[in-house]
């Protein structure tokens, strides 16, 4: 910053979503622009001061402001794509926008609600690092069913499935016809994923499946952050139990299984014959 630019500074917002939407805050009272976003004075959104340690201490800081329905809405919040949003924060000399100071990069934490306005926890990059690492021996699968190291093929027929809801009663049961030709309780520990109307993008995780007649019913564990409507295109995505038999079975995975099925159970280690107490 130069030396006569302690009178001209404002701070500056800039809020990008994992769909790669990107919004610009300030607190001067017109619009920046730089890095390509305009910054805007009328968002609304407002910050404590940064609070920042040395080491591998997590920055953390808190913003709030009042939902816009051109800016951050409620809706969009309800629906968590604000969750885990990158937020960078700069001090700019409004006067020249190009002589700036970074001051703050992390992501949005948790989201709370109120009367009209929201208030967002801001967590720094290094709270990645308290997140715990290793593999947990346990004789159940510790991989996410497709993820890099599960590699199940989840788009091969018979894993998915698309239809229309029919009726959908307190937001965790939904009906779906002509949805036929799978086991019962195929889609349980699955997800259920909606493809179009207010809620599209959001997923539940499936709680129970089962089938009544010609009519799939769903149960997910919670509500979605937004509840989809009759007439919502929705698809279901297999699920599974983590254990070795149904990798092998129903996935026919059984080479990436990561769990240990043949680990000895707890009583089996302590029992007299085995050297356990005696």
């Amino acid at each position: 910053m130069s030396g006569g630019a302690t009178t001209t500074l404002a701070r500056a917002w800039a809020v990008s979503r994992r769909d790669g939407m990107v919004l610009g805050f300030t607190d001067h009272d017109a619009v920046l622009r730089f890095d390509r976003i305009a910054f805007r004075p009328d968002g609304g959104l407002t910050a404590k001061a940064v609070v920042q340690g040395l080491g591998l201490a997590v920055d953390n800081t808190e913003a709030q402001g009042i939902l816009s329905d051109d800016a951050i809405t409620e809706a969009d919040l309800r629906a968590g794509r604000w969750d885990g949003a990158e937020v960078r924060l700069w001090e700019v000399d409004w006067q020249r926008p190009e002589d700036r100071q970074l001051l703050f990069r992390g992501g949005l934490g948790e989201v709370t609600r109120a009367d009209g306005a929201f208030r967002a926890e801001l967590r720094g990059l290094a709270e990645a690092l308290n997140l715990p690492l290793g593999r947990v021996y346990h004789p159940r699968c510790s991989a996410r069913l497709g993820d890099g190291q599960c590699r199940a093929d989840l788009t091969r027929p018979g894993y998915r499935v698309e239809g229309v809801l029919a009726a959908v009663e307190d937001g965790v049961r939904f009906t779906l016809p002509d949805v036929q030709g799978y086991d019962l309780g195929w889609f349980e520990g699955g997800v259920l994923t909606v493809l179009d109307g207010v809620a599209e993008g959001l997923e539940g995780a499936i709680k129970q499946d089962r089938q009544e007649g010609s009519l799939r019913k769903i149960e997910l564990w919670a509500e979605m952050g937004l509840a989809p409507a009759p007439g919502d295109r929705v698809r279901l995505t297999a699920g599974c139990d983590k254990r070795a038999a149904t990798c092998r079975l129903k996935f026919g995975n059984f080479l990436n299984f990561r769990g240990f099925p043949h680990l000895p159970p707890e009583d089996w280690l302590i029992s007299p014959q085995n050297g356990g107490a005696r």
